[in-house]
């Protein structure tokens, strides 16, 4: 029933995009330009809403200003940070900070059928200072199964909720998507604590391309769990200008996911890894302990190689 429930959230997603005739940029879709298929497995929701933070987020202002060599790391609590698109949309984001000041980045970016909130457990994972997360019933936000960090290693961390997708995305918006992922990246690159030069994105389905859309060359590297060029940028095109920066791009698919499998396979380049897994999983699917090889071990994995750890 969860996976019947989920194909018709996408259709809606989809119907909702091609019938809307508005004039203005709101809820609805962006009109213009053809608009990519969707996934033909859909994604299972999670089985309850996540647990927040032990700590409650306190505010968080961008700096623009990259910290010096060693600064005080920040306190662990995350922070609430509000940041625009370049369109104007009001944003909202959670930062993890590090234990190192300056620190890398990762940014964390969602699937349609979330928002933020599937990403606690894993931040304070690659925050990797002891913040107390609550285990949620999706595998994605039960820390217990979880590879240890590497070791010594505190990443700073960035989520944030696409436009029109608190508690999941209402309607299909590739194009504010894009936007929004652009922003997120700027934003987290001018947070306190932050080493800008260090920075990486990390994203499941909608999220897996904007992560590799707006990594670019200007970021080390992108690693996109089920993409399938939803953001109206080709996966080849975004893979190739990363690699052309000489930077890692990796994709994870499932070879029942056929959108996703196909937009892995589209990719190639220097830097290019690919992954594909038997079954039809996929997004946030993907990170389960019953999956091999582990998928949180291929985070750490493309982290080492990114940061040249």
């Amino acid at each position: 029933m969860r996976k019947l429930s989920l194909l018709v959230l996408i259709g809606a997603l989809v119907l909702a995009a091609s019938s809307c005739m508005c004039g203005t940029k709101t809820g609805s879709d962006v009109p213009g330009g053809p608009k990519p298929s969707e996934p033909t497995s859909a994604p299972s929701e999670p089985t309850g809403a996540p647990d927040e933070p032990t700590a409650e987020p306190t505010e968080a202002q961008p700096t623009g200003v990259p910290t010096p060599e060693g600064l005080p790391p920040l306190p662990p609590d995350p922070q609430r940070v509000e940041f625009q698109a370049e369109d104007g949309q009001e944003l909202m984001g959670t930062y993890y900070p590090a234990a190192t000041n300056p620190a890398p980045m990762v940014v964390l970016m969602h699937w349609a059928p979330g928002d933020q909130t599937e990403w606690p457990a894993i931040a304070a994972w690659l925050q990797n200072r002891g913040l107390e997360i609550g285990a949620g019933g999706a595998p994605w936000l039960d820390s217990s199964w979880f590879p240890p960090m590497l070791e010594g290693q505190s990443f700073a961390v960035f989520a944030f909720t696409f436009r029109g997708c608190v508690g999941g995305c209402s309607s299909f918006q590739p194009e504010g998507w894009l936007l929004d992922a652009k922003a997120a990246m700027k934003t987290a690159s001018e947070l306190d604590g932050v080493d800008p030069t260090r920075m990486v994105a990390i994203g499941a389905s909608i999220g897996s391309d904007g992560a590799a859309d707006a990594c670019g060359g200007g970021c080390l590297g992108a690693l996109s769990l089920s993409p399938g060029s939803y953001l109206g940028v080709g996966y080849d095109e975004a893979v190739a200008a990363i690699d052309g920066a000489g930077n890692p791009a990796w994709c994870l698919a499932a070879e029942g996911d056929e959108t996703s499998a196909l937009a892995c396979r589209s990719a190639t380049g220097e830097q290019y890894r690919m992954e594909i897994y038997p079954g039809s999983e996929h997004g946030m699917e993907l990170i389960d302990p019953d999956i091999d090889p582990s998928v949180l071990g291929l985070f750490l994995e493309f982290l080492e190689l990114a940061f040249g750890l």
